[in-house]
């Protein structure tokens, strides 16, 4: 059933998403966020591993993603204006949806990458909404490179126009992060170990497109919003929160800006805190070797924050 693309329409937009049922009795709920230049489809081996666990899975395009459409937001662009707002909203517009489908079932929210930086925002600006949050692999703490990235997409935008590719940003990020990988196959090897999954990452026509300026100012919008005290204080403190990343993930710096978030957010109270790196795995941790038990744990840990909740 996953492989079926059902639609659900949002504010000015279709929203593209897939869904499997859970096999047994239903335990709760878990809405999936993608990451940048990929897409929801790609996530089925991590919905029928959690559906075979008893829950739901839905997982959605973003604007500028996948088989999501809308006028403003081609290919690799949120919106032309307010992009932030209008993912954040979208997320909201599946979880109404989800919640109708299924009443009375707990919802998890899993982010990958992006999709991490999107569901930690999701859940800071609307707490009620969500029962535990997974934040996998993201990149929340890029420091002064990331201020001087966002002063390049600026000088771009002031030069170009925010609706076109970046000319910069991909060479600083996934140009960089490619060549970071010794003995390097593809220029994509920093996403996993796998090289089939890596080949059917390149073969993908909705993956590894260039974002445009504008989608790479509200990823840095994003990135520094959420961990700011202002919004993490309207977070329950007893939320559990899953955090995973990579030991040898240059996107987030061999999973030290994991590292970082999970000692961030304890500093400001938060107490159920699961953190795991996995010292082998680069980016993309559900296509890596070891997915399997990565998302087993994965599922332990959705059964306990169920229990809690």
């Amino acid at each position: 059933m996953f492989a079926q693309t059902q639609r659900l329409d949002a504010a000015n937009a279709s929203l593209g998403f897939h869904h499997e049922r859970a096999q047994s009795q239903a335990r709760g709920i878990i809405l999936v966020s993608h990451g940048l230049a990929e897409h929801s489809k790609r996530y089925s081996r991590f919905a029928a591993a959690m559906a075979a666990r008893g829950y739901h899975v839905f997982a959605f395009d973003h604007r500028g993603h996948g088989e999501t459409t809308a006028p403003d937001a081609p290919i690799g662009r949120f919106a032309r204006r307010d992009g932030v707002r209008q993912v954040i909203d979208d997320v909201s517009s599946v979880r109404e949806h989800v919640v109708r489908q299924y009443p009375g079932l707990p919802v998890i929210l899993f982010g990958h990458s992006m999709g991490g930086l999107i569901a930690l925002n999701a859940a800071v600006t609307h707490p009620e909404k969500y029962d535990a949050v997974a934040v996998w692999n993201s990149n929340f703490n890029p420091g002064i490179a990331g201020r001087a990235a966002q002063a390049i997409l600026l000088a771009e935008r002031a030069l170009k126009g925010s609706d076109v590719p970046s000319g910069i940003l991909p060479k600083l990020t996934f140009g960089t992060w490619g060549k970071s990988i010794s003995g390097r196959r593809t220029e994509f090897d920093w996403l996993s170990r796998d090289p089939a999954e890596v080949d059917k990452y390149i073969a993908d026509p909705l993956c590894g497109f260039d974002a445009s300026v504008s989608l790479w100012l509200d990823i840095f919008e994003l990135t520094f919003r959420a961990p700011q005290m202002t919004h993490l204080e309207r977070l329950p403190k007893q939320i559990p929160i899953h955090l995973v990343g990579g030991g040898q993930d240059p996107a987030t710096d061999g999973g030290k800006a994991v590292i970082w978030l999970s000692n961030h957010l304890k500093a400001h109270g938060f107490s159920l805190i699961t953190t795991q790196i996995y010292q082998d795995m680069r980016h993309e941790t559900l296509n890596e070797i070891g997915a399997d038990a990565a998302i087993a744990a994965f599922a332990d840990w959705c059964d306990e924050a169920i229990a809690r909740s």
